[in-house]
């Protein structure tokens, strides 16, 4: 069930988020609270082109790229809270801690990646992130990321 709050489209990703194929692993984002909490999602697919390699007979989505779907749905809710520019800033990922995985991610699976704010401080959040696959928790961890100024526009 989702909480109310507000929905991102997928047009909307992209526009907030500097990130692009093979490497953007949010779809759309649901439940938006601004400064509070968001729910990403990421539709696994079999053309997903880590899967080739990791591994080919028995497909299973990379624990990194479970983590970092996390961090981009926290990014999402930083740019979207702070109403940050993608051209010029870059929100960049700080530390990340308590990494478990508990659940492998497969081809068909729909990642709901829920992430709540545990601090702020200015463009600095900290994150709760937790990952569920069909109800149940796939990975979880705690981080934190910042809006950095860059010296040449982010570009697609």
């Amino acid at each position: 069930m989702t909480e109310p709050g507000v929905t991102i489209d997928y047009a909307e990703v992209m526009r907030r988020l500097p990130h692009r194929y093979p490497f953007l692993l949010v779809d759309k984002a649901e439940a938006f609270v601004a400064s509070t909490s968001i729910t990403g999602i990421k539709n696994v697919t079999h053309n997903e082109p880590f899967f080739p390699g990791h591994f080919p007979i028995d497909p299973v989505m990379p624990g990194v790229l479970i983590v970092e779907a996390m961090a981009q749905t926290g990014a999402l809710l930083m740019s979207k809270s702070l109403d940050v520019e993608v051209e010029g800033k870059v929100i960049m990922f700080m530390s990340i801690d308590g990494v478990r995985f508990r659940k492998p991610a497969r081809p068909g699976d729909q990642l709901k990646m829920n992430v709540i704010v545990t601090k702020q401080r200015g463009d600095i959040f900290k994150f709760r992130g937790e990952t569920f696959i069909d109800g149940k928790l796939a990975a979880e961890a705690d981080f934190a990321a910042m809006v950095v100024t860059v010296d040449q526009p982010v570009t697609a």
